[in-house]
């Protein structure tokens, strides 16, 4: 038997994690969950007639909370089966059936490495979770994770859910795929180890998908809301070990993915529509650097760090001053001074290439 046979063996079922009083909770059972078939449809308490302002009158009819086929395009994106993916509304839904499904309320932690995505500890807050913050080291190569300390904090306080962002939000850092595989075999039957892809697109590396046959206690989370451009349809995913993912649904409500979104979603992911999203990628990651070394060397900037996402971080003499001049050209930046240890930085999403340069232009006048 092969070594990844072995892993496969003795990794621990997710389920020993998921919360004892959820392990056999059926959820809700909405009337499109029976998948039942028929030609008068009188089990879910619709109008019988369309409103008139939805021509199609499909509106009417509520959606399959997990359409397949939406599923399978997204199982095909990511490299899963459609078993071990759960879609929902972006990834702040994932994270939030996360700490609902595994934390008790008042007992169990979930850990974050600061800075980083809010909706972490805001998900956990609001479940009446701890939140442990073992921060980020930033050194002269930029932003590491000190999965050492992370991993002491797992068995010192409860924590059961381990929250990683790779790309990074707001540093860009990518985290070593071998690390998160390590922690994740250390961590086994103690905690999950969830790794936020959100911008994984722009980093052109390989996703911790390729993890979960040895690591049942790894889950992913993806979204078509920043390199598919569609934020708006909010379409996310859980990629988990397919137990889990039966858990999850099970807590989702019950009709999360509303039908017109699904249909854009479709659409989106057709070959001709994703070759177009590629050359996107590709322009975002040619211009990031070029407006990172530009940034790099103007006077007033302490230091443009290195990104593999679609954004690009960077420390002022003056923040409040550079924020100022882009918002009075019109242009909004995201402002990281009440993050922690980021009290002097801004975050410059990228845009255009005309877009990109029109910062470079309103940042050399008021920094020169």
């Amino acid at each position: 038997m092969s070594a990844a046979a072995d892993a496969v063996t003795i990794a621990s079922s997710p389920l020993l994690l998921v919360r004892e009083d959820l392990r056999g909770f059926a959820g809700y059972q909405s009337a499109r969950s029976q998948r039942l078939q028929g030609s008068v449809w009188l089990n879910a308490n619709e109008s019988p007639w369309r409103n008139d302002a939805d021509g199609e009158g499909s509106l009417r009819r509520y959606p399959d909370p997990q359409p397949q086929a939406l599923r399978e395009a997204l199982a095909g994106l990511y490299g899963c089966a459609p078993g071990q993916l759960l879609a929902g509304r972006g990834s702040d839904e994932g994270i939030d059936l996360l700490v609902r499904a595994v934390c008790r309320p008042g007992g169990d932690a979930v850990l974050v490495t600061t800075p980083t995505f809010g909706m972490y500890a805001v998900s956990a807050r609001l479940h009446g979770t701890r939140v442990v913050d073992v921060p980020l080291v930033e050194d002269a190569r930029g932003w590491q994770c000190d999965f050492a300390a992370v991993a002491t904090a797992v068995r010192r306080d409860g924590v059961r859910l381990v929250f990683l962002c790779s790309p990074g939000n707001p540093t860009g850092a990518l985290l070593p795929l071998e690390e998160i595989a390590r922690l994740a075999r250390e961590l086994d039957g103690q905690a999950l180890v969830v790794v936020d892809e959100a911008y994984l697109e722009f980093a052109d590396s390989p996703s911790a998908i390729s993890l979960l046959p040895a690591q049942r206690n790894v889950v992913v989370l993806r979204t078509l809301s920043k390199a598919h451009a569609l934020a708006a349809a909010r379409i996310g995913s859980v990629i988990a070990d397919a137990d889990l993912i039966d858990v999850l649904r099970r807590c989702q409500a019950p009709y999360p993915l509303p039908a017109a979104c699904t249909a854009q979603a479709l659409q989106a992911l057709a070959p001709q529509v994703r070759s177009v999203t590629s050359e996107h990628v590709a322009t975002v990651r040619g211009e990031r650097e070029q407006l990172r070394s530009a940034l790099a060397v103007l006077p007033g900037v302490r230091r443009a760090y290195d990104s593999r996402a679609n954004f690009v971080l960077a420390r002022f003499d003056d923040a409040q001053a550079a924020f100022d001049a882009l918002l009075a050209a019109g242009v909004v930046v995201r402002d990281m001074r009440s993050a922690p240890g980021l009290g002097d930085a801004l975050r410059i999403s990228l845009g255009t290439p005309e877009q990109n340069r029109k910062v470079l232009a309103v940042l050399k006048e008021v920094l020169r």
